[in-house]
């Protein structure tokens, strides 16, 4: 993976559009999204820790950098990834980088829980209950949240006290389905689609590898945001 920068200007209108896609929680209520000054950071977070099933991390990040870099509004993307994820790396993570974006990208358990490693390399569970404390505490520059893991719906629903938009699965989800879902999304964020269209597009890269997992994915977003209306780029005035 290269060292190029991008980055993600976050604004838009709220004009009451509807979200599109399969698998959105919709809201009733809309607030404007709030802008923030370029580059947008998305934070890359991955583990797999020796005693679970090994997974193509490094086929994931690289499949979000090589999209990032090929899309539009590349320059304005700042893409940071780290592997060997332990419980403590979470709040020093946030703390260092103060992402826009986070992405998890690992194995998750049928009780929500996210497992990232411990000091000797094996599985250390994260409740969603833990999680979404975090995630509300540091939340300052936090616009959305990705869960590429599996059964991470239950975590999704509870980051969402805090974060506007987050993605989780609803259930086990395969490497290749994760990997397109990634393409799909990053794609769409890079060329300056808003969170719903990207997910959409997401599932629709799911969809088109005929993987039948184009459901598992789950948008859900915060009291009074629609996911449609938070472009994670600006692209007024800002050529490709």
């Amino acid at each position: 993976m290269g060292d190029g920068k991008y980055s993600i200007n976050i604004g838009g209108d709220v004009s009451g559009q509807v979200a599109v896609g399969k698998n959105i929680d919709q809201v009733q209520v809309l607030r404007p999204a709030e802008e923030v000054e370029p580059p947008v950071r998305i934070l890359f977070l991955a583990a797999n820790p020796t005693d679970t099933d090994p997974l193509r991390l490094g086929e994931e990040v690289r499949t979000i950098d090589e999209r990032l870099r090929e899309a539009d509004y590349r320059d304005q993307l700042d893409l940071v990834p780290h592997f060997a994820v332990r419980l403590e790396d979470l709040s020093k993570s946030l703390l260092r980088y103060k992402p826009h974006l986070v992405h998890f990208s690992g194995h998750g358990s049928p009780s929500g829980a996210i497992i990232l490693e411990d000091a000797s390399g094996r599985s250390s569970e994260v409740s969603p209950e833990a999680l979404g404390d975090l995630f509300g505490i540091l939340r300052d520059n936090l616009r959305c949240v990705v869960l590429n893991a599996c059964y991470s719906a239950t975590q999704a629903k509870e980051v969402t006290d805090g974060i506007d938009c987050v993605i989780g699965t609803t259930r086990r989800i395969s490497d290749p389905a994760a990997i397109r879902f990634a393409g799909g999304f990053y794609t769409g964020l890079g060329y300056g689609k808003s969170i719903a269209t990207a997910f959409a597009l997401g599932q629709n890269e799911i969809d088109l590898a005929a993987l039948g997992e184009a459901d598992t994915p789950k948008l859900v977003t915060r009291e009074g945001v629609d996911a449609s209306s938070i472009l994670l780029v600006d692209a007024d005035g800002i050529g490709p």
